[in-house]
């Protein structure tokens, strides 16, 4: 998963506000950061490892980012290597200027390099699917054989663009000549928003980023739409792909997007506040003897969720866990010696609120089981009578293709197990787990037009792109390859 951001300001120079913007995404990507701005015909680029503050702790940097329109992007890998090399933006000077910032996976990204190498002789210096798009891009728009580059010639670029490409993505992109290119995949799998401050626009990975640094009017980018924001302000909106259909990604609500973010008209936070209304029906109705005395969440993204379902069960909230906030999301760190070693740095128990007590502790999703296997086993050891565990998304079974680095299949503790088996493995006294019908609800009741959600990770149905055994065997060893 990764963050991005788009910014034009008519009156002054745009970096120090993406600087703001990409703060408010860090939650994102944590690997890298990076921002591309344009001065007139000049593009300039800084990017590297590391936190936002991190990349950009000199504030020369910054400044030397001149221009009123530039973009920003924050990374955690999903395709290639955690290096500067494979941090964005990426930059291309064939046959224009062209900067570019990319969230999601292209599933094809393999066959479009290849195609390149030997269609345009394109030298590629990393294995990122986001420098496959860009070229991809910069290719199309060459094909046009412009004398003066155009919005048309954009347009018509972007239409090859999507008949070529496959999986999920949002892009932003500066265009020497042309300004901000802003789009999203053809099923809106990977959100993309935009606002409106007097004459600037603003494109980010969530609405967050925008009310943060002021932005109003805001709407989403329409699945297989591209907006352009010319040099002169002028805004253009075309649907490139006709018929498209939108299911976003139902995990988007479980974990990764901010509570006060919306995606596709949909409060995070409410949302979250109907998984714990759902959870706490389905204890109610399927779990009546548990006698729990407190309900505690395991912090961050689970409080709304825990909430409700204390208030569902009628029986006390309370904050059981001391956060470290200076440690990272255990779920996007490499290799389990690693996250072992975070979860310990990152949560402390507050003993007292355990001690003499049947625990039911939410989190909003188990993906490996070992984090809450190390929970369970603190909380016991405070003392606890009774720990259960309960998930506000149901068993993460299968891995993500669109944009989400999810272990390899065998390092999921839902894959091929029954909830029997993991609550053993977990050594919880029960295990609950949201139904899918009640997740997706707790999405949909936010915008009824949106039918379907893409929610592979649950099912195992890849519903875009070709994704055959070969294919997923091939990702999860290069998952499975990944430092441990």
């Amino acid at each position: 998963m990764c963050g991005i951001l788009a910014l034009y300001n008519p009156k002054a120079d745009v970096a120090k506000d993406i600087y703001d913007g990409l703060i408010q995404l860090q939650h994102r990507g944590q690997d890298a950061a990076g921002i591309s701005s344009l001065d007139s015909s000049i593009m300039h680029l800084h990017k590297d490892t590391g936190l936002v503050t991190e990349v950009f702790k000199k504030t020369k940097s910054k400044v030397n980012l001149t221009g009123n329109l530039g973009i920003g992007h924050v990374r955690y890998p999903t395709a290639g290597n955690n290096d500067v090399n494979d941090s964005q933006p990426f930059f291309t000077s064939n046959p224009v200027n062209i900067a570019l910032a990319h969230n999601g996976t292209l599933t094809n990204s393999d066959s479009i390099r290849d195609k390149l190498i030997k269609t345009h002789f394109c030298q590629f210096n990393t294995s990122s699917d986001s420098e496959a798009l860009l070229n991809l891009f910069a290719f199309e728009l060459y094909k046009t054989n412009f004398r003066r580059l155009t919005k048309n010639h954009v347009i018509k670029a972007l239409k090859m663009v999507y008949d070529k490409c496959s999986g999920g993505f949002s892009v932003v992109a500066l265009v020497s000549g042309i300004g901000i290119v802003a789009f999203r995949d053809p099923n809106g799998i990977r959100p993309l928003s935009m606002g409106r401050k007097d004459n600037s626009f603003m494109f980010a990975s969530e609405s967050s980023a925008l009310t943060a640094l002021d932005f109003e009017d805001i709407e989403d980018v329409k699945p297989g739409e591209a907006i352009i924001v010319e040099l002169d302000g002028t805004l253009t909106k075309r649907r490139v792909v006709r018929d498209p259909l939108h299911i976003p990604c139902l995990f988007e609500f479980v974990y990764f997007s901010r509570p006060d973010s919306s995606i596709d008209n949909i409060s995070v936070h409410k949302s979250r506040l109907r998984m714990g209304d759902f959870l706490g029906e389905k204890i109610l109705r399927e779990y009546p003897n548990l006698n729990v005395d407190v309900v505690i969440p395991i912090p961050d993204t689970s409080r709304t969720s825990a909430m409700q379902v204390a208030f569902k069960l009628g029986v006390k909230y309370r904050e059981g866990f001391m956060k470290n906030r200076y440690i990272g999301r255990t779920f996007i760190m490499p290799g389990q010696r690693t996250r072992k070693r975070s979860v310990k740095q990152k949560l402390n128990p507050i003993e007292i609120e355990f001690r003499d007590k049947r625990v039911l502790l939410v989190d909003d999703s188990i993906v490996r089981g070992h984090t809450s296997k190390n929970i369970v086993k603190m909380v016991r050891d405070c003392g606890a009578n009774k720990v259960f565990l309960a998930s506000a998304s149901p068993p993460i079974r299968h891995q993500n293709v669109y944009g989400i680095d999810m272990p390899a299949t065998k390092e999921l503790i839902g894959y091929n197990r029954s909830i029997r088996r993991i609550k053993k493995y977990i050594k919880a006294d029960e295990l609950i787990y949201q139904d899918l019908e009640d997740l997706t609800r707790s999405a949909s009741i936010g915008n009824p037009k949106i039918k379907e959600f893409e929610d592979s990770v649950f099912t195992g149905k890849y519903r875009v792109g070709n994704i055959t055994e070969e294919f997923l065997k091939n990702l999860e060893q290069t998952r499975s390859s990944l430092p441990k």
